[in-house]
């Protein structure tokens, strides 16, 4: 029950978080900005960070191991479940982003080359549990994009129950960023090299938050 509260306590919160980047990005609202300011108090905040949804072992799964079990107490987990449509409705989110950043060039995201940047869970592993960035591939490819990705720490798609792509690990060049349709930052490794991203990407979609200062136009998902 303690691993569960800990897991539960996050999985809300970032929920939270996700959700109101949601409303701030419609606001026209820096949602990072906010936290951060929001994380000045001296007591009774702690800073979550919103992203392209929930990835790992714990925190998308563990949680509703407790919805399930309450319910043979007659219980009703409504945190839990809300929480869980919320982070799982981001890579919706992001592709929805990226099919607007597409329309501001007059493009259609069917035929469009996209590039996910960072398929692990997490920034530094390599650790592909839950990833958020798979469904935003599956997502773009039901929609007729033509999907690639780059990540140092996956330089081949491995084997997966439920996810199957043909893929390897792009290597970011400038003429290779400059040959896809749209590029999509989704786990924010350090190993990238961002300023690489920012010159040379046609349209960069961020989910991360590393281009808040940039003075070329980004797109915040």
């Amino acid at each position: 029950m303690t691993k569960l509260l800990e897991n539960i306590h996050r999985a809300v919160n970032i929920g939270l978080v996700n959700e109101m980047k949601v409303v701030a990005d419609r606001m026209g609202i820096d949602i990072f900005e906010v936290v951060d300011a929001a994380a000045t108090k001296p007591f009774g905040f702690t800073p979550y960070y919103p992203g392209p949804g929930l990835g790992g072992h714990c925190i998308p799964i563990d949680p509703f191991y407790l919805t399930w079990k309450a319910r043979e107490y007659g219980l009703h987990t409504r945190f839990i479940e809300l929480s869980g449509e919320v982070n799982q409705a981001m890579p919706e989110y992001v592709v929805s982003k990226t099919m607007d950043g597409l329309n501001d060039q007059g493009k259609a995201l069917k035929g469009s080359r996209v590039l996910v940047l960072g398929i692990a869970y997490k920034k530094n592993v390599d650790d592909m549990r839950e990833s958020p960035s798979v469904a935003i591939m599956e997502l773009l490819e039901a929609k007729g994009a033509q999907v690639a990705y780059s990540d140092p720490h996956v330089l081949h798609f491995p084997k997966m129950r439920e996810h199957h792509f043909e893929l390897s690990s792009e290597p970011l060049t400038a003429e290779n960023l400059a040959s896809f349709d749209a590029v999509v930052l989704a786990t924010d490794h350090d190993r990238f090299d961002y300023e690489l991203i920012l010159e040379h990407a046609p349209i960069l979609v961020d989910t991360r938050g590393k281009y808040r200062a940039a003075n070329k136009t980004v797109i915040k998902a």
